[in-house]
């Protein structure tokens, strides 16, 4: 990789603290000298919100929150924000949950103070989204970054441990599109490595022991170096595939990414050599898919899209989505043929894998 580069980082809070979620949202709070709280919280989360935020003062807890940001949904948001003179949004939740309150910040320039329970990694980047009309959009800003992250294991303990094998896979997608997105990097590279690294070893912990934090622990520190390296390197390929599906057949987030992300690496390694070598490093094996297989296989990893609400005859109209999005550094040349190949694969689950000389042989 070239040593002639331009590297931005994102300035940002980080609070790192199992069992401390609650004392450092205070001490932020104050630090900021916010009057009017907006929390931000689904329905399944306003009870662990309830006890996190319950030594602030809350001007407005709010419940309305739906994957992919429906832009009805932000417009809704955005006017009870301001009908409540909010001064700082708090969010505590998933990626969901997070990009209700870019959203906001979006149209207000408020700042946000966010509290993951998933290794979604939203929270670390300034990029944001909005779903209308089947169509997901994205875009950049920096008042969308949150202003400080909390991280607490503990609330990530009630996240199942299927579901965090998901969302710790989707994590894992950011490494990898960081090595090959369009602002790609050797820092982004560094950090994207360490997350591989780190969320390796984390999530076969998880799946053995749910309920033990150290796991939890290493997967939020794999997942928050694995979005700094994505907000530095910007969406490559695997990402712009899954936003295009979550968009448009309204499929969920996570497993999404982790259904789709062995396609992208299979698709890209053999024209990336200094992407692959370095993943594989991270996983410790000869080749880069060989220890994403093997991690997959040891989670039980989501297979196939098909499962996950794609219907098959949808994938010529995804693969014309798509095209368009790609960036045009791509490692590897994307056409009509090979993507819409990709996504027949991904559909139906087969395992991909690299034949001699950098050719696709799924089996």
């Amino acid at each position: 990789m070239s040593m002639n580069f331009e590297h931005t980082t994102l300035g940002q809070r980080v609070l790192f603290g199992t069992g401390r979620a609650g004392a450092n949202l205070a001490a932020e709070v104050a630090r900021i000298g916010a009057r009017r709280v907006m929390v931000i919280a689904s329905s399944s989360e306003a009870s662990r919100a309830a006890e996190v935020t319950a030594d602030i003062d809350v001007a407005l807890h709010y419940d309305d929150v739906a994957p992919h940001v429906p832009l009805e949904k932000a417009a809704k948001a955005r006017a009870a924000a301001a009908e409540h003179g909010i001064d700082l949004l708090v969010c505590a939740g998933g990626g969901s949950t997070t990009g209700l309150a870019k959203a906001i910040a979006l149209t207000a320039r408020l700042p946000i103070i966010a509290i993951p329970t998933t290794y979604a990694g939203s929270e670390a980047t300034n990029v944001w989204g909005l779903t209308e009309a089947s169509r997901k959009t994205t875009g950049v800003d920096d008042a969308v970054l949150p202003a400080t992250v909390i991280y607490d294991a503990e609330l990530t303990l009630t996240l199942p441990a299927e579901l965090s094998m998901a969302s710790g896979l989707n994590a894992l997608a950011h490494c990898v599109d960081s090595l090959w997105g369009p602002r790609a990097d050797p820092i982004n590279a560094a950090l994207a490595a360490e997350g591989i690294r780190a969320l390796n070893l984390a999530l076969p912990a998880i799946k053995a022991e749910p309920l033990e934090p150290a796991g939890r622990e290493q997967a939020l520190y794999g997942a928050y170096l694995a979005a700094v390296a994505f907000a530095s390197a910007g969406s490559g390929m695997h990402h712009k595939i899954c936003h295009v599906l979550g968009g448009a057949y309204n499929m969920p987030h996570a497993q999404t990414h982790a259904t789709v992300l062995p396609h992208v690496l299979a698709f890209n390694a053999p024209y990336a050599p200094d992407a692959e070598s370095r993943i594989a490093g991270a996983f410790g094996t000869p080749r880069a898919l060989d220890g994403l297989n093997a991690l997959r296989e040891t989670l039980n990893a989501p297979k196939a899209l098909k499962d996950y609400g794609l219907a098959e005859e949808s994938i010529p109209e995804a693969t014309r989505l798509i095209l368009p999005a790609i960036p045009a550094l791509n490692p590897r040349k994307v056409t009509s043929e090979n993507l819409q190949e990709l996504l027949r694969d991904a559909y139906s689950g087969t395992t991909p894998a690299l034949a001699p000389g950098g050719l696709r042989n799924p089996h």
